[in-house]
């Protein structure tokens, strides 16, 4: 069995897809960006309790050419999911645009140029619901415009990245099969030890440093259902070509439903989760559907409110709460 690779290794998503492939006995090389991402993702996985005899980590950077066609050598599958996530959005949107989309390029060239068979990439719901719509119900023949006015540079990356990942396998692609996953808000147990991007959220919420919630309505999607889904588009044949959007089944919520999960689990340890809403309008309703992942992939994903209080219950062991 060749190896498969997996990039931004110590990232929350990444170290739940790796400890996945090891337990189903995949040999794995992963790339990290620092001297210290190793260690990260090796005690990840430690924490998993899965053995990392089979998993190999190398260093490549996807800000530059180095390193990418020796990292994708012998490699038949790729999963893509490093990409920058911002704790504030830069003045200039091009900090996040070219990081993005140049990086993913480099990851698609060193596929193509080795034969790999397929890439996975984790795109977004910011890819796909971030313009303008009359009725907000939205599958995945919609698009986020990169040029819609006054949309922040953070959906603006993922559009364009994408667009140029799917532009590439067109145009140059070779045999390279391409499968995108848009998973909506990232939440879920974490296996690193640090609290990362959309965790810092919920962490906020439930120790009540957050002042108010902002009114905003979004689909939640679980860190393992999202690696699941890579799993599964790298195996399933008619996934090629395809893109999916990940979240879980029923309506969508808002940040008081999230808020309010987490103060309900909590009990009276959760009396200083902030349940405040910021000043403004109810957001209009939004649907996002996920019925193509179930079809196409087999895909079953948790309830919104198990990932919910189980993001909290892994936060409060790993001591990263504050209560």
């Amino acid at each position: 069995m060749s190896k498969v690779l997996v990039t931004g290794a110590n990232g929350y998503l990444a170290t739940w897809l790796i400890t996945m492939l090891l337990s189903e006995g995949h040999e794995v090389r992963a790339t990290v960006r620092s001297d210290t991402g190793e260690r990260e993702v090796r005690e990840a996985i430690s924490r998993a309790e899965v053995k990392d005899g089979a998993l190999e980590v190398i260093s490549a950077d996807l800000s530059s050419d180095a390193g990418w066609l020796s990292a994708a050598a012998g490699i038949e599958e790729v999963h893509h999911v490093a990409s920058p996530i911002p704790s504030r959005q830069p003045e200039n949107p091009d900090e996040l645009i070219n990081p993005a989309r140049e990086g993913t390029l480099r990851v698609l060239r060193a596929a193509r140029d080795v034969g790999a068979r397929r890439v996975v990439l984790t795109s977004s719901f910011a890819a796909v619901g971030y313009s303008p719509k009359a009725v907000r119900n939205y599958t995945e023949e919609d698009w986020t415009d990169p040029d819609t006015p006054g949309l922040a540079p953070y959906p603006r990356s993922k559009a364009v990245a994408e667009r140029a990942a799917w532009d590439f396998i067109g145009l140059e692609g070779g045999d390279t099969e391409l499968v995108v996953l848009n998973p909506t808000f990232i939440i879920g147990p974490t296996l690193v030890g640090s609290v990362r991007s959309s965790l810092a959220a919920v962490k906020a919420i439930a120790e009540g440093t957050m002042p108010a919630l902002p009114r905003q309505r979004f689909g939640v999607a679980d860190v393992r259902d999202v690696a699941v889904a890579h799993l599964k588009a790298a195996e399933v044949p008619t996934a090629a070509g395809n893109r999916y959007l990940l979240l879980a089944d029923g309506p969508t919520m808002t940040w008081l439903d999230l808020a309010q999960g987490i103060r309900d689990h909590l009990g009276n340890a959760g009396e200083k989760t902030t349940l405040t809403e910021a000043p403004g309008e109810d957001p209009v309703p939004l649907t996002i559907h996920n019925d193509r992942a179930k079809r196409d992939l087999g895909w079953r994903p948790r309830p919104a409110m198990t990932t919910i209080t189980e993001t909290v219950d892994s936060l409060r062991d790993l001591g990263l709460l504050g209560l």
